[in-house]
Parts: structure tokens; sequence; C-alpha cells
């Protein structure tokens, strides 16, 4: 039988398995999106979208805690911190992309996954050896999910390194912040923020053109409604009952459900080793999430 916080961390799972479902099947819009506008123009959009999506649905815990000044002013530098991480990671992994194919940026934007383990030992959290080795089984079957071939650097790889690092740094700064306020007001606030971020980016690098948003408007629009409203909400209520080190193996999945994604939507065929690698990456997720006891690795 399931104890009080056994549930909360199956729930928190499915939440984030959601989660990943939703930001894996936004590659799709991302990858439409991006023959017609910029990285900061694109993001600048989709933040914003996905903040107005949630006003409504944060009126209740500002309504809940309404004269409490302290409480508002932790909630506005969480997620401002989350807004400028998120708005960073975004754009760098959306200029990496461009240059260096979505394969090699799926694959090495992945390499959060063993990034986040070293940022808790380093702050201190005690991380297992099995957590350590799903990762490394994980990100084994993201090299074989997503590189069609052998791994070399380029150009666009210097940015989807400091991508993989900066997704990594708001991993970290959700599990730190998010426990103590509203997943949802913290979640708008971060997109208002990483909005305002591209924003000013969009002016000063790129040329806006609304004709060209608008034709972009349908994988835009569910990049801000559904990847950022939804999606990024539920990864901020599901951290608050998992640690991170879980978390980034269940949200790895998303490179799952992109070729999954790929294959049903666009028709692309799934090779023997996309395959594997699928398979690879499931099984270190509910490896990962099995109730046994196991050694832990500390600083």
């Amino acid at each position: 039988m399931y104890t009080h916080n056994a549930m909360k961390e199956r729930n928190a799972a499915l939440l984030l398995l959601l989660t990943s479902l939703i930001w894996g099947l936004s590659f799709v819009a991302q990858s439409v999106s991006s023959e017609s506008i910029g990285p900061f123009t694109f993001n600048a959009v989709r933040l914003i979208i996905g903040a107005l999506v949630l006003i409504p649905f944060a009126f209740p815990g500002i309504k809940k805690h309404k004269g409490d000044r302290k409480y508002f002013q932790s909630a506005m530098k969480g997620g401002s911190l989350c807004g400028l991480l998120l708005a960073a990671a975004s754009v760098s992994q959306q200029a990496g992309v461009a240059v260096s194919g979505a394969g090699k940026g799926g694959f090495i934007t992945s390499l959060y996954i063993i990034i986040v383990p070293i940022l808790s030992i380093l702050t201190g959290r005690k991380t297992t050896l099995r957590t350590w080795l799903c990762a490394v089984v994980a990100l084994i079957g993201m090299y074989f999910l997503t590189l069609s071939e052998g791994l070399s650097l380029s150009s666009g790889d210097t940015m989807l390194i400091l991508c993989a690092f900066i997704f990594a740094l708001h991993i970290m700064a959700i599990d730190k912040v998010g426990k103590d306020v509203d997943g949802v007001l913290l979640s708008m606030i971060q997109f208002f923020i990483g909005g305002l971020i591209s924003g000013i980016g969009m002016f000063i690098f790129e040329k806006p053109e609304a004709g060209a948003i608008l034709e972009a408007w349908l994988p835009v629009f569910y990049a801000g409604a559904f990847s950022c409203g939804i999606a990024y909400t539920l990864q901020i209520v599901g951290q608050k009952y998992m640690n991170p080190d879980h978390a980034v193996l269940i949200l790895s999945l998303e490179s799952v459900w992109a070729a999954i994604g790929g294959a049903l939507i666009l028709s692309e065929r799934m090779t023997g080793k996309e395959l594997l690698g699928c398979v690879l990456v499931f099984a270190a997720v509910i490896v990962s999430q099995m109730n046994f006891k196991i050694k832990t690795i500390s600083e």
C-alpha cells in the first residue's frame, strides 16, 4: 500500500511524464515555426502567450496570499530567476539547432541528465548510484535516438552545451524556489520575465514582422499555450514532490515522444537504432522510479 508521500511522488511522476509528452510533441511546432521567425521572436511570443494563458488560473493563489508582501517578493524573485534562465536556455537551444541540426541538438541538450546530478552533489544533496547508472543509460539511449551520424563538434555545439547547462540550472532553481510558492503563479511570472527578455533580444537582433508571426501562429500558439502554459506549470508542480535527479530522467522522455510524434504526425520512419534508443530511455526512467534501496554517492 502506498504511503501519503509515495502517492505524492507517484502523482508527481505522472505530471512530469505528461510534461515530457507535451514538450516532445512541441518539437514539431518548433521545427515548423523556425522556417518563418527567429529564435528571439519565437520565444518572446510563445512565452508571453504562456503567461497570458495562466493569468486566470493564478488568481486563486494571488487571492489566497493577498497582503502577504513577503510571499509575493519571494514569488517575484524566484519567477524572475527562472524566467531569465528559461529565456537564455530556449534562445541558445534554438540558435544551436539552427546550426547543428535537430538530431545533435536533442542529444547535446540531453546532457542536463548528467549535469543535474553533478550540481546536486555540489549543493550537498545525496545522489544514488542507481540514479547515476540510469542517467548514463538514458544518455546512451539519447545518442541512439537523436544522432544519425557520429558525434563531432560544430560551431553550433557550443550554444547547445550552454543550453544544456542553463536548463540544468533552471531545474535546480525550480527545485529551490518552487516548493514555497504557488506553481501557477511562479510559472506565470517566469513566462512574463522570459518573454520580456526574449522580446528585448527580438528588437535588437531580429526584425520581427507581424506577417511572419501570423504565418506561424498555430505552432507558436501550441508552443505557448501547451508547451509553456501547461507543461512548464506541470513541471513546477511535479518537482515539488520529487528529487530533481529523478525528475530530469522523466523529463528526458521528451526526445522519445518527439521521435514517436514525428513518426505519427510527420510520417517519419524510425530506424532500429532509434527504437533501441527509445527502449533504453524508457528502461532508465522505469528503473529510476522503482522502490528499492541502493547506496548513495555524496560529496
